[in-house]
């Protein structure tokens, strides 16, 4: 069997389109000319906007024309993730399907249920021509996995409908009327090089084997940071007579690194107690982390030697910093359980023409929380003699108890199913704290099916979850209150 003859159908079919049209972040091309197509061939009214974004409208269903006008949301773009043997063109390469115990996965990639599914569900609705609905506007955005490019750059004025319909939330049952925002820190610090000391030898430690995952939806679960692990290690032989030679570790802002690598070079004589520190602390981090990384790894081999090395004030000043910067989850709520207030993600380290860059993603539920754990990479920075950019800052969503569509979808749910609805805030950043901003007199809630390691390999969607999601959908639709 293959995704296409999944139920519901229609929306199957309409992910694998998705599916088929490279979408990394920024490169959004030819997954917004398929939407465009779309639209014709349905004959429905579209518009791109000045920053990428696609936006559709559908006229109400006969005996609908009097409901309040809702706006389908999600964003087309997905994380480009792969297993380090997978060969993969996220550019050119359409993602590869598998259906696994009731899970649709990717082989090898990311799949980009995160938010294809979202867009496909509205895909499906737009085309329908036996739904029941009153006025329906589809807003498809762009980059919303790497700094929310298109939410940004939204218009006010674009839309009638006053009913938002976020579908980018990941556990079916659960409605979110609050999340996290954000910032991105980048952090730069120089170094020099000099010739390489006489009678010593390279070697490339590597890290490997973590689960990573979404610096959101997984920051609270444990998982190993490879860059932080990476700089343990190092750490731990720092007095050894190391010199730091290049350091490569991370991708994306908002994907926990699962892999990271530092070439050095050691003294000679030094070489065999050196590799079995590096074993002894191995020993202690597959303990630490047996029950959440149960695959992590670490090894080393020796490389040709190179002619500059990092000087030795450079290569302790580096590796310090490496162990202060704070990592993972910083603050839980004190109001909500279970919540995580502020959180910082290690995502990117790399060492280029004499520059250490860190890229972070920093999240926070509440905005001053935000800003003193943004400043604290600033300060620590300037000590080490470089500098920190904060750019991209997008304001976090506050939950609204008293929503007219909550309440709607609460009972909705309930009749539905037979069980109530989880009302929950969201430590990941949706568009929703954009899109408030720009039009205050939005209601707005975020639902969908339940996806599993988004930002990974490992991500995978839950079929049935698509179905009750589905279903939940329609029957929104039909309940939706009157002008």
């Amino acid at each position: 069997m293959t995704i296409r003859e999944l139920e519901p159908k229609a929306l199957w079919n309409n992910f694998y389109a998705l599916t088929q049209q490279p979408r990394p972040s920024k490169h959004e091309e030819k997954v917004r000319a398929m939407l465009v197509q779309f639209a014709k061939e349905h004959n429905l009214e579209c518009r791109v906007d000045e920053v990428g974004n696609i936006i559709m409208k559908k006229a109400a269903t006969p005996g609908m024309e009097n409901r309040r006008g809702v706006i389908l949301q999600a964003h087309v773009d997905m994380v480009p993730q792969k297993n380090n043997d997978k060969v993969h063109d996220f550019l050119n390469d359409p993602i590869e399907t598998r259906i696994i115990d009731g899970w649709v996965w990717a082989n090898g990639t990311t799949l980009g249920a995160d938010n294809g599914i979202g867009a496909a569900a509205a895909m499906t609705v737009l085309a329908a021509d036996d739904i029941q609905h009153g006025p329906i506007e589809a807003l498809f955005t762009i980059d919303e996995e790497t700094g929310m490019t298109g939410a940004f750059g939204l218009k006010p004025g674009l839309f009638e409908g006053d009913l938002l319909l976020n579908m980018d939330s990941e556990t079916e049952g659960e409605l979110y009327v609050g999340c996290a925002g954000g910032v991105d820190a980048t952090m730069h610090i120089g170094y020099n090089m000099e010739a390489c000391p006489k009678d010593y030898v390279a070697c490339r430690l590597t890290i490997g084997g973590l689960k990573g995952g979404h610096s959101g939806m997984d920051i609270n679960l444990g998982r190993g940071n490879a860059n932080k692990l990476l700089f343990r290690h190092l750490r731990w032989v720092a007095e050894c007579g190391i010199r730091l030679v290049e350091v490569d570790g991370g991708s994306l802002r908002n994907a926990i690194p699962r892999e990271a690598s530092a070439t050095f070079v050691m003294p000679r004589e030094h070489k065999e107690c050196i590799l079995a520190e590096f074993d002894k602390v191995s020993g202690w981090v597959s303990k630490e982390l047996s029950s959440v990384e149960p695959d992590y790894c670490m090894k080393y081999e020796e490389v040709a030697l190179p002619e500059q090395v990092m000087t030795d004030a450079d290569t302790q000043k580096l590796i310090n910093v490496m162990m202060c910067v704070p990592n993972g989850v910083v603050r839980m709520s004190s109001e909500v359980a279970g919540l995580v207030e502020t959180s910082l993600n290690v995502a990117r380290v790399q060492t280029e023409n004499g520059t250490f860059t860190l890229m972070a993603l920093l999240r926070s539920s509440v905005d001053t929380s935000k800003e003193a754990l943004a400043e604290r990479l600033v300060c620590l920075a300037e000590l080490a003699g470089g500098k920190c950019d904060l750019t991209g800052a997008y304001p976090g969503w506050k939950p609204n108890m008293a929503s007219p569509l909550l309440k709607a979808m609460q009972e909705t749910y309930s009749k539905l199913f037979g069980t109530e609805p989880k009302v929950m805030a969201i430590h990941a950043g949706l568009e929703c704290g954009l899109l408030g901003g720009i039009y205050p007199n939005w209601d707005m809630i975020s639902f969908g099916p339940t996806i599993m390691s988004p930002h990974s390999p490992a991500e995978r969607v839950n079929i049935e979850s698509v179905q009750k999601f589905w279903q939940y959908l329609l029957e929104t639709l039909k309940a939706v209150p009157t002008k």
